[in-house]
This record gives structure tokens, sequence and C-alpha cells, in this order.
């Protein structure tokens, strides 16, 4: 019973936790969705499409006799959507409405001038924030890229390219050729000054003018520079393997979450273990050396579940965000993805009690049936949570903990009720000798149950274990497609029809108009 307790306890705590991190969830679902976003060419949410995503440009034509041409240009298309992507992720992780967007998809296809502006949250151009996306430089001849930087500055200098120092525009270039452009051209404004000199020297006005006018323009790129957030190589991977790349984005946002909401459970956790610890050390129940070690003990296994809520629950929200289905994509504003790991991992930790021995089939079922409803609930009071009290963590710990509370609660009520009702009954018809008979009947019927759920359950232990397993590598390495292959062995043993088999099937699902039952 004392064990029970705990249990609810640490399930209540955990619910506290998903619930102060629902606004943690909310901001990187959101962000993960703008690669989602970049990935497809669509928004489901807005309605609004893409000119080409990384998908499409994936697709581009090849000519045999320029492929190395081709590919280079199609990765600075590239560039351009994911530094938008990139750009608006952190926005809204950082709390700006302000957003980045290509002019190809303002509707100023091939746009001379500028390949990306800022629009504010109604939508209006913000002047001077126009850019142009330069990715130069690549040579098939130098696959290091060492000369790289050389020959992006030579052409950023030459006179084609003045238009867009004429312009004033910002010219975003390949983060590992930032710094040698600018030392280029401060090695160039050096030797024109030499010249300059001696041009002076020598009474050649109009050559003078002539040189000033370089160094200038060559003072001017150098403060229109600046450092794009996509490297040359992750561009190019980008237009190879856009789905590769997507996901390193999003597995990038989704640690950086995890990160965030493990702190978050750390406090919350630390916070709780302390005073319950103290309280244990006044009352002689612990020494202080123990106490230290549980507070230790508590707060590290709190971090690695806020770790998961936040991890996958940011990836699951940024999903739903970008869903076709209108019914998935209300429920992204809820904190359902957070609850759904919740739900995961307490399931897993029910699982293992049963087939460790430490419950019989029955509770197994039990306990199953009322976490799912407790978490579910506080899934919809951490959303209440937050909206009534504003204030991130504090709304929604409130709201997750009062919603699995309440929903708990319930679910025993109810239980008591249809005990209560049995008892009455039985107190009503039978005497208290076939009352007597009547529990032993109760008794042999749940013996009954309890063999059928061991045999049924125990025939699955196997799978259980190797698809758990392989689960667990998936995650650890990243594989999407072994995570989708090790939960459908779980389906198909239980004789349900996994509705995607891989991240393929997945994509496909997303962008058409498909229901997905479950």
């Amino acid at each position: 019973m004392s064990e029970d307790k705990d249990i609810k306890k640490k399930n209540l705590l955990n619910a506290g936790i998903v619930g102060a991190t629902y606004e943690t969830t909310q901001r990187y679902g959101d962000a993960i969705k703008q690669h989602f976003v970049a990935y497809s060419g669509i928004d489901n949410e807005t309605g609004t499409s893409l000119v080409k995503g990384l998908k499409d440009i994936a697709e581009g034509k090849i000519n045999s006799d320029f492929e190395f041409q081709n590919i280079s240009q199609q990765a600075g298309f590239a560039a351009e959507v994911k530094e938008v992507a990139r750009s608006n992720a952190e926005a809204i992780i950082n709390g700006d409405s302000i957003r980045k967007i290509r002019t190809d998809d303002l509707g100023r296809v091939n746009d001379t001038l500028y390949d990306t502006v800022k629009i504010d949250k109604n939508g209006n151009i913000i002047v001077g924030s126009e850019t142009q996306i330069k990715f130069l430089g690549n040579s098939k001849n130098d696959p290091e890229g060492l000369e790289n930087a050389k020959r992006a500055f030579q052409k950023l200098s030459s006179e084609k390219f003045k238009k867009y120092l004429d312009n004033n525009a910002e010219i975003s270039v390949p983060p590992e050729q930032y710094q040698g452009i600018l030392n280029e051209a401060d090695s160039k404004i050096n030797k024109l000054s030499s010249q300059l000199d001696k041009l002076k020297n020598l009474g050649k006005t109009e050559e003078v003018l002539k040189i000033e006018n370089k160094i200038n323009d060559l003072k001017k790129l150098k403060e229109n520079l600046e450092a794009a957030s996509t490297t040359s190589k992750e561009a190019r991977e980008a237009r190879l393997n856009p789905k590769l790349s997507t996901a390193k984005d999003i597995g990038r946002l989704s640690h950086r979450a995890g990160l965030d909401t493990a702190q978050t459970a750390a406090l919350i956790s630390g916070s709780v273990s302390i005073v319950k610890n103290i309280t244990a050390v006044f009352k002689n129940e612990k020494n202080t050396g123990e106490a230290l070690l549980d507070v230790a003990m508590d707060t590290g296994k709190a971090s690695t579940f806020g770790y998961s809520t936040g991890f996958a629950g940011s990836v699951i929200k940024g999903a739903m965000q970008n869903s076709q289905s209108t019914y998935l994509r209300a429920l992204s504003k809820t904190n359902i993805a957070g609850t759904t790991v919740n739900i995961a991992l307490t399931s897993a930790k029910i699982l293992s009690n049963y087939f460790n021995g430490k419950i019989d089939g029955v509770q197994c079922l039990e306990m199953l049936g009322q976490e799912g409803v407790g978490m579910v609930a506080s899934a919809m009071f951490a959303t209440i949570g937050q909206v009534a009290i504003p204030i991130p963590v504090v709304g929604g710990l409130i709201g997750g903990m009062i919603g699995y509370a309440l929903s708990s609660a319930s679910y025993g009520l109810i239980l008591g009720a249809l005990k209560e009702k049995e008892l009455s009954h039985k107190e009503r018809i039978y005497i208290e000798s076939v009352c007597a008979e009547h529990i032993k009947m109760i008794h042999e019927y749940r013996l009954e149950i309890e063999k059928i759920i061991n045999q049924y359950l125990s025939n699955k232990l196997e799978v259980f274990n190797e698809s758990f397993k392989g689960i667990k590598n998936a995650l650890e390495i990243g594989d999407v497609d072994l995570f989708i292959e090790n939960t459908n062995k779980i389906t198909k043993n239980f004789g349900g029809k996994p509705v995607f088999s891989n991240m393929d099937e997945f994509d496909e699902i997303m962008l058409t108009k498909t229901t997905i039952k479950f």
C-alpha cells in the first residue's frame, strides 16, 4: 500500500512537471514545425505553400555535363530555405514576433536584389531587413574548400555584384567563409591604399578617385557582410539529402528543448525532495548523508524524465502542428504531446513491474487505465492552468497537478461506487453464508482472469523485451525507421495493423488528406 502511494505521488509530480514544461514544449514544438514546413514546402496551419521546399529542390534537374555547378546552385536555394526556417525557429524560441521570408514566397520570384526580407507580426516588410544570400566559391577542383573564401571575395568585389552594395543590401555568406572574406577585403584595401598614396604623389586625380571609390566599396562590403547560420556543407547536404538535413535540425532543437525541460524538472523535483528529506532528517528517519543522496537521486531521475518529455514532446507537437488534420492541429495547442511521452514512460514502468512479478495482471490493467485517464486530464488542465496563470511553469505546473489529482480521484470514486453498489446488492440478496460463497466465487473468477491475463501477456513478454530494446537503441542512435519498426512489432503481435512502417510512409500520410485512425 505504501509503495502504491509512492507511485501515485511520483506520478502526480510527473504530471506537474509535464504541466510546468507546457510553455517550453509549445515554443520548441512551434520552432520545430518551421523545419517540417521547410522540408515539405507546405504550411498546413496557415494554409500557405512555399514556391519550393527542400524536398522539391532535391528533385531539381541535373545536367550530367554540369553536375557540380547544378548541385551547387540548387544547394544555394536550399540554403535560403534553411536560413528562413532556422531564423524563424530562433525567433519563436526567443518570443520574437518578427519573421523572415523568402522574396520568392512573397510572389517576387527571382528578385534581382534580395533573397529574403523580414516582416512584422502584421505582415508588413521591415525596411532595411533585405538580405542577399550568396553561397559562392565552391570548386570541383578544391573539394576541401581551402580557397573558397578567396574565390567568393573575388566574385563579391566584382562589378557584377556592385548592385547589392549600391542598394545597401545585407550579404549573407557561409559562416566558414565569413572571416576569410573579411581578411581578403582587408588585404585588398591595404594594397589599394598603398597605390593611392603613390598616385596622389604623382597627381593622377582621375585614377585616385577610382581607387578611393574601390576602397569605399570594399569597406561597405565588409559592413554589409554577415555570417549565415548554414554552412556550405549543410547547404549541400540539404540539397542531396533533405530528409536527413531536416532531421538534424529537428534533433538539435528537440535536444535544446530537452535540456530546458530537464532544468525545470530538476528544479521542481529538487525542491520537493529537499523539503521531504529535511523533514525526514528532523524526524530522525534519515541521516544527513542519506538525505543528500536521496535528493541527488530524485533530482537526477526528474532531469531524465524532464529531458525525455521536452525532447520527444516538442517533436510530436511540431509534427501535429503541421498536420493536414485540423483535429491534430487543434490538439497540438494542448499539452497532449508532453502527456503522450509521460503516458508512454509510465506505462513502460507499469508493464516492467508486471513482468518482474511486482504486480499481478489485474493490477497491471487497472493501473494502466488509471494512469491513462490521469495523464490525459492533466494535459487538459495544464492548458487551462497556463491560460488562467500566464506565467511559464507555474500555471502549467498547478494545472497539471490539479488535472491529475482530480481525474485520479474521479477514477477512484467511480471504482468505489461500483464496488459499493456490488456490496449493497449482495447484502440485499444473499444471507451471510451465500455471501461467503459469493466471495469465494469472486476469488475464483479473479484467479481465472489472472490466469488468462498472465498467459496472454507472458506470451508477449519476448516481443515486449525485444521491442523495448529496439526502441531504446533507436532513440540512442536517432534512427526513426528503427523506432517505428519496433513499435509496429508490438502492434502486430496484438493483432493490430500498423498505420505506417517507416518515415517515408509517415511523410506521405502527412502530405495527403488520409485520416489516421488509432
